[in-house]
């Protein structure tokens, strides 16, 4: 029997994905903020990818003074309030807190870290403003949290910035692929427009860059262009069968649910192929929407999942239940999907082996392959000079973000193959201090 009943109305949706880090009331605050010990050397600073300075702005809110904290946080991280929720804070700042040695709880850095920044939101507070004007211009590709960080800095740095997404609205994964229960899109949106109404960048939707007059379009009319492309479309299995009705990406599940909502169709026996994070929300977010029986199914073993343990807890917490050391053959059925057929696995000196003679068929109506992402190597390759690794990620100094053509910097995704929204942030941030710095030479130089 299913755990959720199946959501038909917004507030049915609503409370089938309530939020995991609600926002904190000021007195909640307050009181979680008094239990930090404000650490010398604080390991929550280390742990986090933006270095937000964590004491500071934990200080900040318990000395009432939340505008303060907000832009310490923004200072380091211009996805503050979404990362406060999306980030696993759980195995970065929160799992480096002093307290966790102790067995206490740790303090609940990324709520905290979200109502500060939530409240120059709400209230529409300016904390920072563009830098004098320098003359040069910067295409930034793709409105996720890579283009916009960087678009955000090379504003407060003077540049002239516009930023060209695809897809009708802004920030890439944090709208498109987080699952709803860790942010809504109401949040994810105000804190863009927030964005966009300091630093004065311009998005330009529905406005794909995808050919080579494209590229030249804004090889001509910028002095350098960010790549923040992200990852594509989920990966293909090559299984037979793997074209039937109902068996669809993860990403595109997901996609459709934050758009769609309480619209979202699931089956109502649904088996989730794959062991990391993204498999976790499929597998969980099939079951909120009412599926009667989930199975996440793996190759190697659950110890041997690359999800957070965090993760696999909150699936297991809405009724997912594990298939391990078992390898996909198959999608079976008559035009729609009626079940894997899967072999038994074994894992022998860090290599999956099947089990000869163990094949068994294990029925569903939806298969969700959450099995990766590929990469966007046919748009790179139309970028001249532009070299990618034999893992399809773009070469890139890591200090600056400028790639193999010396006009294009990238980072996020596209660049590190995939990792968190608070690592995107980051590198994104860099990149426009290494696009600040080639402008300068240029011009010096010139």
């Amino acid at each position: 029997m299913a755990e959720y009943a199946t959501p038909t109305t917004e507030q049915e949706f609503a409370e089938n994905f309530a939020q995991l880090k609600p926002l904190m009331s000021n007195s909640e605050a307050l009181l979680e903020s008094s239990r930090c010990l404000f650490c010398f050397d604080a390991p929550c600073i280390k742990a986090c990818p933006s270095g937000i300075d964590i004491p500071l702005f934990i200080r900040q809110i318990n000395s009432g003074n939340a505008t303060g904290a907000a832009r310490t946080i923004y200072e380091a991280n211009y996805f503050g309030n979404a990362c406060g929720k999306v980030c696993p804070t759980e195995v970065l700042c929160e799992g480096s807190c002093v307290y966790t040695a102790t067995g206490a709880k740790p303090i609940e850095i990324g709520r905290l870290q979200s109502h500060a920044t939530r409240q120059v939101i709400d209230q529409g507070k300016h904390l920072f403003q563009p830098g004098a004007p320098t003359g040069f211009r910067v295409a930034v590709i793709g409105a996720g949290p890579a283009g916009i960080s960087c678009a955000c800095e090379l504003r407060k740095l003077g540049h002239e910035v516009e930023v060209f997404e695809a897809k009708s609205k802004p920030s890439g994964l944090t709208l498109y692929g987080v699952a709803p229960y860790k942010i809504t899109n109401e949040e994810t949106l105000a804190e863009m427009a927030y964005l966009e109404a300091q630093f004065g960048f311009r998005v330009h939707y529905n406005h794909a860059i995808s050919t080579r007059p494209d590229l030249e379009k804004l090889e001509q009319a910028y002095d350098v262009i960010f790549l923040g492309i992200g990852l594509g479309h989920t990966s293909s299995l090559g299984l037979p069968g793997e074209d039937r009705e109902n068996c669809v990406g993860a990403v595109e599940f997901i996609e459709q649910l934050r758009i769609r909502q309480e619209q979202t169709t699931v089956g109502r026996k649904v088996i989730v192929l794959g062991g990391g994070n993204t498999a976790m929300d499929a597998a969980s977010e099939s079951a909120r929407l009412g599926a009667e029986k989930v199975v996440l199914a793996y190759r190697r073993g659950k110890e041997e999942m690359g999800a957070y343990e965090f993760e696999y807890d909150l699936a297991k917490g809405v009724g997912v239940q594990g298939l391990f050391n078992v390898a996909p053959l198959e999608i079976v059925g008559n035009g729609k999907v009626e079940g894997v057929k899967f072999v038994r696995t074994a894992t022998l000196n860090g290599q999956v082996q099947t089990v000869p003679g163990s094949e068994f068929v294990e029925a569903c109506d939806m298969v969700i392959k959450a099995t990766g992402q590929a990469k966007q190597t046919s748009f790179l390759s139309l970028i001249p000079e532009l070299q990618v690794d034999g893992k399809g990620r773009i070469v890139f100094n890591p200090n600056t973000g400028q790639t193999t053509n010396p006009r294009y910097f990238a980072s996020g995704d596209a660049a590190n193959g995939g990792a968190e929204v608070v690592n995107a942030a980051a590198e994104a941030k860099a990149a426009a201090h290494g696009i600040h710095q080639y402008l300068t030479k240029s011009h010096l130089s010139s």
